[in-house]
């Protein structure tokens, strides 16, 4: 039976699964890996030790497996950036993580100069730190080691998709995809390639980047050293387009949400949408279509959502373990008044205020960690509809079901919170880990492994959570308690 090996480097950790042409996960690893703060507001993470989980996390799931894949799918955080030396191979600092908010105030000057239509109208983004390209500025400007091999074109410099293509083929292939691609702030939506005005706005030249094709196709091949045997490395796309792909949205009317560092909500378009979708804070992106070649979607994007709850875990120490979640949430009926808003990185769609931190309302003498718990479930929902909302407003696509995935998702009280709260039926499906899955499919649509799109999907199999209007409480509240923590990011006296 044929396989895949879909390698999912996230924020937090590495999974690799060997997947069966039948659906079935053979094998799966997962290691995480470090992450650093050096100051507030910076997020890093070490290039190497990310390539060596990520190969860990594939040897485990191939040796659980006990086959060897046909082809290697990649998926992989977005917006992080990593630079390398052209010969040797060496990172020459830690990748800056998308989550990084150091160039916060570059994007306000850049605002100011250019105005949002200049950037929205080429790549669909908006002014913010989120995105790749300010911060490959910044280590152009403040790291010498990076300025001078840029000038000499000995750098190179890609997202970690690029990253990992480039090791496991021994440095033969430097390319990335057109869905990663579109994140960078340099890639240009129309042209469907990298942008000349905006290369050199940030001072990147062209040699230094990947290059750039579809999602599903021949990338090279992975060195026989890695995993025992050569094995063709043929799918990559960005994690929230992977998970889109693996939730078989591909045409207009289909939408997914991922639950895992962030939530991401997507909306495939057969076009680019018009400005109405940046006015209201929602991206253009490039998504997916059935046979891996470039398409649309409308994103929204919240930050942090299960961040949340591992801070609660590492930071507080009030669950030892997620899973505990459900049960606490169910043990008291509301959340006492209590509103989570996890601006930890600051707000992303549809406020974009990269200065705005995390905010805890509402706390009383008779609140609890169970309060406080479900108040950080809570967040997630409200955040997701807070999104829909600017996406049905701006435009006009309806919503009759929404398909989900990501950790989170297995989140049985989390899902139903969702759907009453949207007042649409949430579908979950067998595997939540729809973003392995989706560079499984990219990758075996290309080899062979599947013969159709139909056929990869075909035997997904969902629990289906149903809307009750009688459950909903707390949005206003909710709005509220983000009223302030802006507030908060944005008094000056």
């Amino acid at each position: 039976m044929k396989s895949v090996l879909a390698l999912d480097e996230g924020t937090t950790g590495a999974t690799g699964l060997v997947v069966s042409e039948d659906g079935a996960v053979l094998g799966r690893g997962y290691r995480e890996f470090t992450q650093f703060f050096p100051e507030p507001g910076w997020v890093e993470h070490d290039a190497e030790e990310i390539f060596k989980v990520t190969l860990e996390a594939g040897r485990e799931a191939i040796a659980q497996s006990g086959v060897t894949p046909t082809a290697i799918g990649i998926t992989n955080q977005r917006e992080t950036v990593v630079v390398w030396d052209r010969s040797s191979g060496k990172p020459l600092h830690r990748a800056l993580v998308w989550q990084d908010r150091r160039t916060a105030e570059r994007c306000r000057e850049l605002k100011a100069e250019f105005g949002s239509e200049f950037l929205s109208a080429r790549t669909g983004l908006t002014w913010d730190p989120y995105f790749s390209a300010t911060k490959i500025e910044w280590l152009v400007r403040n790291v010498p080691e990076v300025a001078a091999g840029i000038a000499k074109g000995e750098v190179l410099v890609g997202t970690i998709d690029a990253w990992l293509i480039w090791r496991l083929t021994n440095g033969r292939t430097f390319a990335t995809d057109h869905s990663n691609a579109s994140r960078t702030m340099l890639y240009n939506l129309e042209s469907r390639a990298w942008d000349p005005e905006l290369l050199e706005l940030f001072g990147v030249p062209e040699e230094s980047l990947p290059s750039v094709g579809n999602s599903s196709g021949w990338l090279g091949d992975c060195a026989a050293e890695y995993f025992g045997t050569e094995i063709p490395i043929a799918g990559v796309a960005g994690d929230q387009q992977a998970a889109l792909y693996g939730q078989g949205c591909w045409t207009p009317g289909k939408a997914k949400c991922t639950y895992g560092t962030g939530a991401f909500l997507l909306f495939p378009t057969a076009d680019i949408p018009d400005s109405n979708a940046a006015a209201t804070g929602l991206l253009t992106t490039v998504a997916c279509a059935a046979d891996g070649s470039p398409t649309y979607a409308v994103e929204g994007s919240v930050f942090i959502a299960g961040a949340a709850i591992q801070w609660l875990r590492d930071g507080l120490g009030l669950i030892a373990d997620a899973a505990e979640t459900e049960k606490m949430a169910r043990t008291v009926l509301d959340t006492g008044g209590v509103y989570f808003v996890p601006a930890f990185v600051g707000l992303g769609a549809p406020h974009w205020e990269a200065d705005a931190r995390g905010t805890i309302v509402g706390i009383t003498r008779g609140t609890s960690r169970e309060h406080i718990v479900r108040a950080g479930l809570e967040a997630m929902a409200y955040g997701v509809r807070e999104l829909l909302d600017a996406v049905v407003g701006s435009v006009g696509l309806e919503l009759s079901e929404l398909r989900v995935d990501g950790g989170a998702a297995a989140n049985g009280w989390l899902m139903q919170f969702q759907a009453d709260i949207l007042d649409v039926t949430v579908l979950r499906p067998d595997l939540v880990e729809t973003t392995a899955l989706g560079a499984a499919g990219l990758a075996g649509i290309a080899t062979g492994v599947w013969d159709n799109p139909e056929h990869f999907i075909q035997s997904r199999t969902y629990t289906s959570f149903t809307p009750n209007a009688d459950n909903v409480t707390g949005y206003e509240g909710w709005q509220r308690a983000v009223a302030t923590t802006l507030h908060w990011a944005r008094y000056d006296g």
